[in-house]
């Protein structure tokens, strides 16, 4: 058992799709399977606890009373061990791309978004394109108007490229620049950023930049519109979900 799993900590945040994108941590204890004895010399955090014991108790629901055994953990835990790709279930569609990021494991994910452990800056770049933002625009569900992203529909049926190793340098570069060019504006939210682009002229510089090492990976002409781009995104899915 880790360390970080025996002793009481704060976490710095729990992220979601809103906290995540317009910047509103909010905080939580994870106690995890602390150790009883300490755990009752901490008088604030057993008000907790008992709390959580007598909400899930009074619960309706079978599977949440049982829980009532467990009141130190979460209902459903995704405790990330290192540094993980985060993607909102639910963004704006006024938005050209979706904004996504890495996070440290410091910061949990919340139930309103997707997590990729040990994502890279390629899968970044990738996932962060204009051709995986039409991609997830033609395929996602809606929440009203709202992109509402899903592991199944849009990410396991995403049709990755298929790339030689200098192509996969050249978006692990171009990533690595969108990343730089938020940074030029720490003060701003992703809200910010990705609600009016032309306000950020480097990190729409550096997205442009990506989406045309993207375009390239796949052979992709640079002048196709987003339905030519779909129409043979579909048909790379069709090629590698046919049988034989």
């Amino acid at each position: 058992m880790s360390k970080r799993n025996r002793h009481p900590r704060s976490i710095s945040s729990v992220d979601g799709s809103d906290e995540f994108i317009n910047r509103r941590p909010r905080w939580c204890l994870w106690l995890g399977d602390v150790n009883p004895v300490e755990l009752l010399k901490l008088p604030e955090c057993m008000k907790r606890v008992n709390a959580v014991c007598d909400f899930r108790l009074a619960s309706k629901s079978a599977g949440t009373v049982k829980l009532a055994e467990r009141p130190t953990h979460f209902h459903v835990e995704n405790m990330p061990k290192g540094n993980y790709l985060l993607i909102p279930r639910v963004s704006s569609e006024k938005r050209a791309y979706i904004p996504i990021g890495f996070m440290t494991p410091d910061v949990l994910c919340s139930d309103s978004a997707h997590l990729i452990p040990d994502a890279s800056l390629y899968h970044f770049g990738i996932l962060t394109s204009s051709v995986h933002n039409a991609w997830t625009r033609a395929v996602c569900g809606r929440l009203k108007s709202d992109y509402r992203y899903s592991k199944d529909i849009v990410y396991n049926n995403f049709p990755w490229p298929s790339v030689e190793p200098k192509q996969r340098e050249k978006i692990e570069q171009t990533a690595q620049t969108i990343l730089d060019a938020r940074e030029k504006y720490p003060d701003a939210t992703l809200a910010d950023l990705y609600g009016n682009m032309l306000l950020f002229p480097e990190l729409l510089k550096a997205h442009r930049a990506n989406d045309a090492a993207v375009m390239e990976a796949y052979g992709f002409d640079k002048n196709l519109d987003e339905s030519q781009i779909v129409a043979l995104l579909l048909q790379r899915y069709q090629k590698l979900t046919c049988k034989d």
